[in-house]
């Protein structure tokens, strides 16, 4: 029996010796901040219990908000309080690995003289503008001079202007779907349909539930939010571009429904063309079937040991058939 190796016993290391991997040193809060201006912009991705530790620390913000920062799919809202406003968006966002449109949650505090914003998982217009402000002295003392409230309106309007990028290609994609109804893939454009409205019913979950929201925004922005200016056009636009994303989505609703109920008239019309042939096909072929039959069975038959006979039955046969094929063209049956 071959020798089997000894295991190598660890013994206890010298004092500096490596004995194993050192144990990763815990992490602060991820919390990234901008100030100018006398505001303050506090930007949080994936809010955790050391984010809410250091939020309760430096804010006097009410625990149920707090819970509702790190619990998972809040419904659109906006809770109004004395001195800071809590509010809840959801903003459409394309999950690449699922191939599919989901919602994003966008949590934020505002007050007079402070935005909180804590985002669910990335969102390219919190995290474009962020970083435009950080990296432009000018455009960030252009924003925070105006107050909280006007930087709450670019923030919340980018957010909304970044949903018509994704509008127009789901317009694009009922373009294609027309194009390719019409050119004969009506069968392949099934699947692509069902994709198209599931992504339309996505968008129209994550955009219906704003529209109280902001209108309530837009009642309570004035009381709450210190400005030196009023900012009744701007939620007013912002308020417009709702509708109008909206509208797109009724818009496409309908396009899809329009499309799927003519590609199945078009599949309906060509089963049809289809059977229609087949049964014409079979009309013409019954009559000489049933000569072929009468003159096949195994009795005495006219004509029967003649070969003349024969080619008499072949002929009635053949002009039968240029017959039926005659009328079944002329009535376009066939």
């Amino acid at each position: 029996m071959p020798n089997l190796p000894k295991p190598r016993l660890r013994r206890p290391g010298r004092r500096g010796d490596l004995v194993g991997p050192a144990p990763a040193e815990p992490q602060g809060p991820q919390i990234e901040q901008i100030e100018s201006s006398g505001l303050r912009w506090v930007n949080i991705e994936h809010p955790g219990a050391q984010e809410r530790a250091w939020l309760e620390e430096h804010f006097d913000f009410h625990a149920l908000d707090l819970e509702d920062v790190l619990s998972r799919n809040q419904r659109p809202k906006i809770d109004v309080y004395d001195d800071y406003l809590f509010i809840v968006l959801h903003l459409p966002v394309f999950d690449r690995a699922a191939k599919r449109l989901g919602a994003g949650e966008l949590d934020l505090f505002v007050g007079p003289d402070y935005l909180i914003t804590l985002p669910n998982q990335p969102l390219q217009p919190v995290e474009y503008l962020f970083e435009r402000c950080r990296s432009k002295e000018d455009l960030r003392e252009q924003l925070f001079s105006r107050g909280s409230g006007y930087l709450l309106y670019r923030l919340v309007d980018d957010s909304f202007d970044y949903c018509f990028p994704m509008l127009r290609k789901i317009g694009n994609k009922l373009d294609a779907l027309e194009d390719d109804i019409f050119e004969g893939a009506a069968d392949e454009v099934v699947r692509d349909i069902s994709n198209v409205k599931q992504e339309i019913i996505n968008f129209r979950k994550v955009i219906r539930p704003q529209r109280p929201v902001l209108r309530d925004l837009e009642k309570v922005k004035q009381r709450y939010l210190s400005t030196d200016f009023d900012l009744e056009i701007y939620f007013d636009d912002i308020v417009d571009a709702h509708e109008r994303i909206w509208d797109m989505l009724e818009n496409y609703k309908e396009v899809a429904e329009a499309l799927e109920e003519t590609n199945e008239s078009v599949i309906s019309h060509r089963l049809n063309d289809i059977l229609r042939v087949l049964t014409s096909i079979s009309v013409v072929i019954l009559p000489l079937t049933l000569i072929a039959s009468i003159w096949g069975m195994n009795v005495r038959v006219p004509g029967q040991d003649s070969i003349i006979a024969f080619w008499i039955v072949i002929g009635a046969m053949f002009l039968i058939l240029l017959s039926l094929v005659g009328y079944f063209r002329k009535r376009g049956w066939l």
